[in-house]
């Protein structure tokens, strides 16, 4: 009998397999983006979780295909000195979809109920307040007529860890660690209480929360995606035909006058 672990191992999707699972998908998300375009519909989904969990890649697995300037993703800084004395929300209103487009908030005002509350940067106070109002703004979005989706993706701190020293050991990843992530590694069944707190207060049934299993990260972005597709209206339009006709004469190359191309990257 294997371990635990052994079966994780076995059962992880390879990437050949995700890929042809995905390829079917990204062209239902091509047409999702063709109906919200005809229709106007306001797309928004807000991509919360662990660190480490995978944001960043579901976010790019469900926009890798769309047009990016239909489909943009939003992820705020840490709030200036002015910022903190707004309203707490009025910051990430003027990043709200207007009429077919699709947005993508990577992290959220979800912050509160999070990183800020863990990390002591929001008192008790505040934080009960959030999630007092956090219901209501989201009531009002919802009533506007925005598609709103709220994804949470965990991952056990063995992975985290796992993917922590990855980063750490990668200078190409090393810019995702921030002095917040590292302090928090000591604080995950803190962050599980936060988020337990936020459910209770947050999952509505106008803009209810979906969590998603992100161990195996190629299998949540398929997980996520799914569920993303099956929640909207039929978006089955046909992509509409393009007519390409021979063009006149010999085809031509390049010719430069100014300056010419730089020399090309040798072959091996």
């Amino acid at each position: 009998m294997g371990s635990g672990k052994d079966k994780s191992v076995a059962d992880k999707l390879h990437r050949k397999d995700y890929e042809k699972l995905l390829e079917p998908m990204e062209e239902e998300l091509v047409a999702m983006a063709r109906w919200a375009q005809k229709t106007a519909a306001r797309v928004l989904v807000l991509f919360e979780g662990r660190d480490t969990a995978g944001k960043g890649g579901a976010i790019k697995a469900l926009s890798g295909q769309l047009n990016p300037r239909q489909c943009r993703t939003v992820a705020l800084a840490a709030p200036s000195e002015r910022e903190q004395g707004e309203w707490y929300f009025q910051r990430y209103v003027p990043h709200l979809p207007a009429r077919g487009e699709i947005v993508l908030f990577d992290r959220s005002w979800y912050n509160r109920a999070g990183v800020e509350r863990v990390m002591g940067y929001a008192d008790h106070a505040q934080v009960e307040a959030f999630l007092h109002h956090a219901p209501l703004f989201e009531k009002a979005l919802v009533d506007d007529g925005i598609l709103l989706f709220k994804y949470w993706l965990s991952c056990d701190q063995e992975k985290q860890e796992e993917r922590l020293a990855e980063r750490a050991d990668d200078p190409l990843k090393r810019w995702k660690l921030s002095p917040i992530d590292i302090a928090a590694r000591e604080k995950y069944d803190e962050y599980t209480l936060a988020r337990e707190a936020m459910l209770k207060g947050s999952h509505t049934a106008h803009a209810p929360w979906t969590l998603v299993d992100f161990n195996d990260q190629k299998r949540g972005r398929l997980t996520l995606i799914r569920d993303f597709l099956d929640r909207l209206p039929d978006t089955g339009l046909e992509a509409p035909e393009v007519d390409l006709p021979p063009l006149k004469g010999k085809l031509r190359r390049e010719k430069f006058g100014v300056l010419e191309p730089i020399e090309s990257f040798p072959m091996p």
